[in-house]
């Protein structure tokens, strides 16, 4: 895949800004549809994307330097919003359910939903992470329906074990802010059990029929700390996943960092 330039962008895209998949005012995405993403063939990858910012700040408006190299290459992409400050089961039904309208919907979107890269910074790669590898697991409370497919996984900096350790991060830290939202991850008070937690971290279900996983960390995130990593990566594919892990790096990767990320990313999405 050759890289398009601005104008190329405009002209080759229809852009569709906050269209609704549910009733809450925060259920908004924007959808750029391609003119050219049907000439990919088997790679004509629709990629949906959702911001960080512990599931409780930021916009989609806030990391779309995340969505600009796929859009750079001619590929259909959702950019999406989802509910703040409801936790994270709220939060991770939200992704849930924009693939369900999409699906609802496509006559009018005319996505391929055969291959779905779901994708996110932080919170929202978190919440990419459990839905692609939970949809062959009928015990996730939040299914999708018939005829998605999600085809890979694109993880930059999200949790995928250890949300017990996070939630204490985030609750016992100085900025009031932060302890805010790690209040707010779980709706029983004080720290949730280890066993609720378990059904949103995306070990619990990781087996060798999911998706592809393309995960970037970064040794000094002091978010997502690198040890929350560690019995979840030895678990993946060496042969069809790919792991990126930078030790000097922290939780929001550089522009440098994410340039350079991008090239491993598009090697992996070449594979699939």
């Amino acid at each position: 895949m050759s890289d398009k330039s601005t104008e190329q962008i405009a002209a080759t895209y229809t852009i569709i800004k906050d269209v609704a998949y549910g009733t809450d005012a925060e259920q908004a995405m924007d959808i750029y549809l391609s003119k050219d993403a049907k000439s990919y063939g088997k790679h004509n990858y629709t990629v949906v994307f959702l911001h960080g910012g512990a599931y409780y700040v930021s916009d989609k408006s806030a990391e779309e330097r995340y969505i600009e190299p796929y859009l750079k290459k001619g590929l259909n992409v959702i950019n999406m919003n989802y509910r703040l400050k409801k936790g994270i089961p709220t939060a991770t039904s939200d992704l849930t359910n924009a693939l369900n309208f999409l699906k609802a919907n496509n006559k009018t979107y005319n996505l391929n939903l055969d291959a779905i890269i779901v994708t996110g910074f932080s919170a929202g790669a978190h919440m990419a992470t459990i839905v692609g590898v939970s949809q062959n697991n009928p015990e996730f409370p939040h299914p999708l329906h018939e005829g998605i497919t999600i085809a890979g996984i694109i993880n930059f900096a999200g949790p995928v074990d250890g949300l017990d350790v996070i939630e204490k991060i985030f609750v016992d830290h100085d900025n009031e802010l932060w302890s805010k939202a790690g209040k707010a991850l779980f709706a029983s008070e004080g720290y949730e059990l280890k066993e609720r937690i378990a059904i949103y971290e995306p070990i619990t279900y990781l087996d060798s029929s999911d998706p592809p996983i393309f995960l970037w960390h970064g040794g000094n995130d002091n978010q997502i700390p690198p040890e929350t990593f560690k019995n979840f990566v030895p678990k993946l594919n060496r042969t069809k996943d790919m792991v990126v892990f930078l030790p000097n790096a922290y939780h929001s990767p550089s522009a440098e960092e994410l340039k350079n990320a991008y090239v491993d990313l598009f090697r992996f999405l070449d594979q699939l």
